[in-house]
């Protein structure tokens, strides 16, 4: 009696799929946080000397109040940051932003960058997600550094009323190898620093 041919087993690929991705594992207290903690002691010791404890709460209401204003919107940016980790596939974003994308890579970084709406609170979220789906730091350079000089936003809303269309036009025009250089830098070094991959 002949026997039953055995089934194929499945795909790495697809097994590697349905694996949960780790998380970037990240120190809730690094030196710059005791650098700012040191300096946040020093200038409550200061206020105190000059103005007493009612200049210090005084202080303390205040940027309460300012922390509780911008906090959704903190919130908000690391849920979509946290949510782009997760909806985006590894492999694709790793074959277009990765450290083995060339010019291309750096290319999308820019212009993703530049079309990216929101502030800061939106876009270093999703610079972080990238990172952690794929991307390499000489994309995520270009992203960020498109953004900050070639963002629509503030161009459509600040520049063109006050400065005009030909300042910035010639402004944007003159910024756009800005980020890709960049990126290609970040990249470069940071190929020279790690050249097996990240750290653990």
């Amino acid at each position: 009696m002949a026997e039953l041919p055995l089934k194929d087993p499945a795909p790495a690929d697809d097994a590697a799929d349905t694996e949960p991705r780790p998380g970037r594992i990240r120190k809730p207290i690094g030196w710059s946080m005791i650098v700012i903690a040191v300096l946040v002691a020093v200038c409550v010791v200061l206020v105190w000397r000059r103005d007493g404890a009612h200049g210090v709460t005084e202080i303390l209401f205040s940027d309460l109040e300012l922390f509780g204003g911008i906090l959704p919107r903190v919130l908000a940016g690391c849920l979509l940051g946290a949510f782009i980790a997760e909806i985006l596939p590894h492999e694709k974003v790793s074959r277009a932003l990765g450290p083995n994308s060339g010019l291309k890579g750096l290319l999308i970084g820019t212009a993703f960058g530049a079309i990216l709406p929101g502030g800061p609170f939106t876009v270093y979220p999703v610079a972080a997600a990238l990172l952690t789906v794929g991307a390499d730091f000489g994309a995520a350079i270009a992203m960020v550094v498109s953004w900050t000089l070639i963002g629509y936003g503030r161009a459509i809303v600040w520049e063109l009323p006050i400065m005009g269309t030909d300042f910035t036009l010639w402004r944007i025009v003159i910024s756009l190898p800005l980020p890709i250089l960049a990126g290609a830098l970040g990249r470069f070094v940071y190929l020279r620093i790690y050249p097996k991959g990240a750290p653990p």
